[in-house]
């Protein structure tokens, strides 16, 4: 090894050894930073084959260099988190809208509809045994209306729900829009960098953290480019390509009422109305699935079906006591007629509902005009209450299903959220910075960079030697 290629393999190992010091610095700093992805500098041995500065052949190595500065991510881990990502935001909304819901219902309760049939069932009841008694019969009819403002209570509530729900879900598809932006706008930023040699790995982070915020929104993969930038996909279209980004809008059912009439709210492509996509998961897709119409078969919309179940009970309880009531017959010997009246023209029977009798002495308790005392179809309707088909079997069987798939809801939730709690902390763990190890390799670099400084000394006095002192020797 001749003295200047000595000088260069010295100077080789400075840069080198500075730079992974810088790196190293760089992860310590950022130990704390959320989304950061350690960095490593690769060093490696330059060749014999290299000519060195000041040096046209060399019989051992030309130093070292650092090729590059790897970003250590796992692309497996990368996706696993977002899968598990995806799946925890559908779930999620899923059991948030079916945890307000029953909020809504407040079953059991004796404030709540089935206390409050309860009531109605025991008035009539009381009604039967004392038919003579004003008393009772207005407090039948007391219970009736209240029992009538509960059901369009309920009905309105969950309207209300849905509502709240479109709203909700227009802030996350804008929210969406506003993070494929901001990756477009990275991947173009990244390519730049990286096409020019430079390093983008602190850009990439910041990209990865918004892929993985879109995958728990509308359930994005992603496809990577040679040239640094990633596609993201949503729903079997591209979202992002590149710099550019597309736009998604809310569309379909703008009221709870056209939904409940069959209705879809749907998600689209902004610059393509009607050109519907079809979301496999993240939050957006789990409130399309609470927002939906109700489906014979009851697997539709959350709160649809939820609303149909009230508009069960409001047309089972006008139905079979309007039956028994206009064939009863008032203490006067007058036909009873219709107690409850559903409007044929309201979109809902709940909201539709009215109690017709104002007086109490409308009230019809007997089966035979000649018998006005007779109490027996007030006892008929207060059985009611027990019977199969009756409105209280209806509300049973709808709190029953509702609870029975909110538990399901709550328990795949916790589950999805496990999972992908789990994947997270197998990313954190490969990707975070050990500041113990971190301090290891720095001082591994600063001991290789004194030894290189120690070499440019020893060279130093060498070339002095030579310069300086050559022939002087023995003056």
């Amino acid at each position: 090894m001749s003295t200047f290629s000595g000088i260069s393999t010295a100077l080789s190992s400075l840069q080198a050894q500075r730079q992974a010091l810088e790196v190293a610095g760089q992860n310590i700093a950022n130990a704390g930073t959320a989304g950061y992805t350690r960095q490593r500098a690769d060093l490696t041995a330059v060749s014999a084959s290299t000519p060195a500065m000041f040096s046209t052949s060399t019989s051992v190595g030309g130093g070292v260099r650092v090729t590059d500065v790897q970003r250590l991510s796992d692309a497996f881990l990368d996706a696993k988190v977002r899968a598990a990502t995806t799946a925890a935001g559908t779930l999620s909304a899923q059991a948030t809208a079916y945890s307000t819901l029953e909020t809504t219902l407040g079953e059991p309760a004796k404030t709540a509809l089935s206390g409050q049939l309860s009531a109605l069932w025991s008035a009539w009841s009381d009604a039967g045994n004392q038919p003579d008694d004003g008393a009772a019969r207005s407090v039948v009819l007391e219970d009736a209306r209240t029992v009538v403002g509960t059901l369009q209570t309920l009905y309105r509530g969950v309207a209300s729900q849905w509502d709240q729900t479109r709203t909700s879900t227009v802030s996350l598809v804008d929210q969406v829009n506003a993070s494929a932006a901001s990756v477009a706008d990275l991947n173009d930023r990244i390519r730049a960098i990286t096409t020019s040699g430079g390093s983008a790995n602190e850009l990439q982070d910041q990209r990865d953290q918004l892929v993985t915020q879109l995958s728990s929104l509308v359930g994005a993969t992603t496809q990577a480019r040679a040239d640094g930038t990633v596609d993201v996909l949503v729903g079997g279209g591209t979202l992002v390509q590149g710099a550019h980004a597309a736009a998604l809008a809310v569309a379909g059912a703008t009221s709870f009422a056209q939904a409940a009439g069959g209705s879809a709210v749907t998600i689209e492509w902004a610059d393509r109305p009607g050109a519907t996509v079809a979301l496999t998961g993240g939050q957006v897709a789990g409130q399309l699935h609470v927002l939906g119409p109700a489906d014979p078969s009851g697997t539709g919309g959350v709160l649809t079906e939820a609303a149909a179940q009230v508009d069960a009970v409001a047309t089972a309880l006008a139905t079979q006591v309007n039956a028994l009531h206009q064939a009863a017959y008032t203490t006067d010997g007058q036909a009873g007629g219709e107690l409850f009246h559903l409007d044929p023209g309201s979109a809902s029977a709940a909201l539709g509902l009215s109690v017709s009798v104002t007086d109490p002495t409308r009230i019809a308790l007997s089966d035979d005009p000649a018998k006005p005392l007779d109490g027996s179809v007030g006892d008929a309707i207060s059985r009611l209450g027990a019977s199969a088909g009756g409105p209280d079997a209806t509300w049973a069987s709808a709190v029953v299903t509702i609870g029975t798939r909110a538990q399901a809801a709550s328990s795949r939730a916790a589950v999805a959220e496990a999972a992908r709690s789990t994947a997270e902390q197998q990313q954190v763990a490969n990707a975070s910075v050990d500041v113990d190890s971190e301090t290891v390799d720095m001082l591994s670099f600063q001991r290789s960079y004194e030894g290189a400084a120690r070499v440019l000394t020893a060279i130093d006095d060498m070339l002095d030697t030579l310069i300086n002192k050559t022939g002087s020797v023995g003056r």
